[in-house]
């Protein structure tokens, strides 16, 4: 008996030391906290519009391809659409055939497109995130935040450091 109840006091004493370890130093500690919206970062921020510029100059040729071999799909099916019931069978055929290659091919041609358009966007947003996540990190320690969040069901506009991040990121 005298056994368990030195173990008792043991565990009461721990318990308590662990309750006053785990609780704020005095009452009127409150955690600083932010918000960040990293769609809005993506959106609006200076290195996220040069990401999407470089991509856009980076795919134009081949999106004007694209765009190329759609017109000739459209232009054949018209072609086919009026001229189709009086044109030779085997005419026809071949046009009909070409089209339907072409859309195989212009298919294939976007499915590839939006893949490595997919692909950059992830790199170069990466990379922007990356950056905004340092800013976030400095401005934590500046302004001594206990937590900062980038996903949120509700947030208080009056916590969201969004325009300090973006702010920071046009300044380098």
């Amino acid at each position: 008996m005298k056994m368990l109840t030195k173990k008792l006091v043991v565990a009461m004493a721990c318990t308590a030391s662990l309750v006053m370890v785990a609780s704020p130093a005095s009452a009127n500690d409150v955690a600083k906290v932010g918000f960040v919206n990293i769609d809005r970062i993506l959106r609006e921020a200076a290195p996220a519009k040069k990401a999407l510029q470089k991509l856009d100059k980076e795919f134009l040729a081949r999106s004007t391809e694209i765009q190329k071999l759609a017109k000739q799909a459209k232009d054949l099916q018209t072609v086919l659409e009026k001229e189709g019931v009086t044109m030779t069978e085997s005419d026809r055929r071949n046009k009909e055939g070409e089209l339907a290659r072409i859309n195989r091919d212009l298919q294939r041609l976007q499915r590839e497109f939006n893949e490595d358009l997919n692909q950059r966007r992830n790199e170069e947003f990466s990379q922007v995130i990356d950056r905004a996540n340092k800013v976030v990190q400095q401005i934590a320690e500046a302004e001594k935040y206990d937590l900062i969040l980038q996903e949120a069901v509700y947030r208080s506009p009056r916590i969201d450091i969004t325009d300090k991040v973006l702010k920071a990121l046009t300044d380098k």
